[in-house]
């Protein structure tokens, strides 16, 4: 289910966007935890600047990480 502040972007083919709070609850960790996993991890899919103050995460590049990380 798509959080309900996620940011959809496009026409035919929609992408969502999520904020650091939407993937931090989809992992059940904090938000910083997002942030640290940017920095530690080579392989965590670097956001999206879509103006000054938002940053946003492609749906579809989490779900692809998560996908990799089960599979490790």
């Amino acid at each position: 289910m798509m959080p309900p502040e996620a940011l959809r972007i496009g026409g035919t083919m929609t992408e969502v966007y999520l904020r650091d709070v939407h993937v931090a609850k989809r992992f059940d960790v904090h938000r910083m935890t997002v942030w640290g996993w940017l920095k530690s991890d080579p392989t965590f899919p670097k956001p999206f600047k879509l103006s000054g103050r938002c940053t946003r995460w492609k749906k579809s590049e989490i779900d692809a990480w998560e996908a990799r990380k089960r599979v490790l």
